[in-house]
């Protein structure tokens, strides 16, 4: 993987370039402005407005799975700080509105409908769809959404925010005054709309092409089910092992139901695995699959992958069915006769409830594999370890270097991510050696 001066050089560009596109509104508005200043507070407020509609525009950059974009931290790490980026644009959106009501009274007008009654209409639904949005990522299990139907109206009520900001920028038009300027905003608010159709719209179209289908569904261990897919007119997928892929089961790749899970299966074979687990809306009846099928597969994504690990050691430390991209991994080395070592933290309830038990023994045998199993419930006779992993049991396994040497990848279910990413920080691995996938990835 990369250096730690090539990685701090990556993530520092790309956080620059994030910085100066979510600041450059304020002096694209100020090029040529000559009215006198109306207050600070007014102008800090209209400031606000301007930053939080940028940061909602580049939010359609950060989920639009272009591979470049996340390929300096992973797809895992992208997402979590697009979530965050929500937040920080809800409150800079929220402060435009309040900021500016109690600077001057004048602005209430904006939401008097006997003044106008569209534009306050309009504005009126900026507030309530901004909140609606981040309330609905931030407890959509609580309130019972659908995944794929708060998947759509996440895409539209962003679009629709960005839409009726840049109106209201147009019609306001203190600081755009000039064509090129009202040009330069109408144009980078279609390129943030146009990534959204590109991605439910070209890709669809682009997987039309590709279609797989379904010839074999078997159950793993309880709740566990291997779905194998065979490409159809076509020579498959070229993916990296530990890369995951967004499939769609159905005649048509135009659906709401897009689901995205790790690739189990290695490189080198043609036909796609995908392991899955009965967790959600969807999976809950993935046995139910009938062969024959018709699948459609976007990706692959995803930099959790040690095939281009510069690191002698490479640990996983995996949860459950965050087995799968390790699974892969090991298929991958076995094939290719790689000699890195590498040691594998696995956590699960029981032996029976194991995914991957007897092919994970074979690759046990292999000189450069170490594999720990925690068994929360072990089974008779059990000498491991046993209970969930934690600092304890990693240090009893890890090489005495391992904060120089090793290079980790997590993956399992959050208490347990939440658990040992903290811990490795605390006992000195660098950022750029610890990488993480998470199972909430939307």
């Amino acid at each position: 993987m990369k250096s730690k001066a090539k990685f701090l050089k990556n993530a520092l560009s790309w956080l620059l370039l994030f910085t100066v596109l979510v600041v450059a509104p304020l002096f694209l508005a100020i090029i040529g402005h000559q009215e006198e200043s109306r207050g600070f507070w007014i102008e800090f407020g209209v400031g606000l407005g301007f930053v939080g509609l940028a940061m909602m525009g580049l939010q359609f950059v950060l989920t639009a799975r272009y591979s470049k974009i996340g390929a300096p931290f992973g797809l895992d790490e992208l997402l979590q700080f697009h979530g965050q980026a929500g937040y920080i644009a809800w409150l800079f959106i929220m402060g435009h509105f309040i900021v500016l009501f109690l600077a001057n009274s004048d602005f209430h007008a904006f939401l008097d409908p006997t003044v106008n009654f569209p534009r306050a209409l309009a504005l009126s639904a900026v507030l309530v769809s901004i909140t609606a949005l981040i309330a609905m990522t931030h407890w959509r299990e609580k309130f019972g959404l659908i995944y794929e139907w708060w998947r759509a109206s996440h895409g539209l009520l962003a679009l629709f925010l960005v839409f009726v900001g840049t109106v209201h920028i147009m019609q306001v038009s203190h600081y755009i005054t000039e064509v090129w300027q009202q040009t330069v905003w109408i144009g980078l608010s279609l390129v943030a709309m146009g990534m959204l159709i590109h991605n439910r719209v070209w890709r669809p179209l682009q997987m039309k092409k590709r279609p797989y289908k379904v010839v074999g569904v078997e159950e793993e261990v309880d709740t566990i089910w291997n779905l194998e897919l065979e490409p159809v007119g076509h020579e498959g997928l070229q993916f990296r092992p530990g890369q995951f892929v967004w499939l769609t089961l159905g005649d048509t790749p135009f659906s709401l139901q897009q689901h995205p899970f790790t690739i189990s299966s290695a490189p080198h074979e043609k036909n796609i695995r995908l392991t899955i687990k009965e967790l959600g809306d969807f999976t809950s009846d993935v046995g139910k699959v009938e062969i024959g099928t018709t699948a459609f597969l976007e990706g692959p994504y995803g930099n959790f992958t040690i095939d281009q690990s510069s690191s002698a050691h490479n640990v996983f430390v995996i949860g459950g069915i965050g087995i799968t991209p390790a699974i892969s991994t090991l298929k991958y080395v076995l094939e290719n006769k790689l000699n890195q070592q590498i040691t594998l933290f696995f956590g699960t309830p029981s032996k029976k409830l194991t995914p991957f038990y007897d092919e994970l023994q074979e690759y046990s045998k292999l000189e450069n594999v170490n594999l720990i199993h925690i068994f929360e419930e072990p089974p008779e006779g059990w000498e491991g370890e046993t209970g969930f992993i934690d600092a304890d049991i990693l240090k009893r396994h890890l090489p005495e270097n391992f904060t120089e040497e090793c290079e980790f990848y997590i993956c399992g279910p959050p208490p347990m991510m939440d658990a040992v990413e903290p811990q490795l920080h605390e006992w000195g691995v660098p950022v750029h050696r610890l990488h993480s996938e998470r199972f909430n990835i939307v």
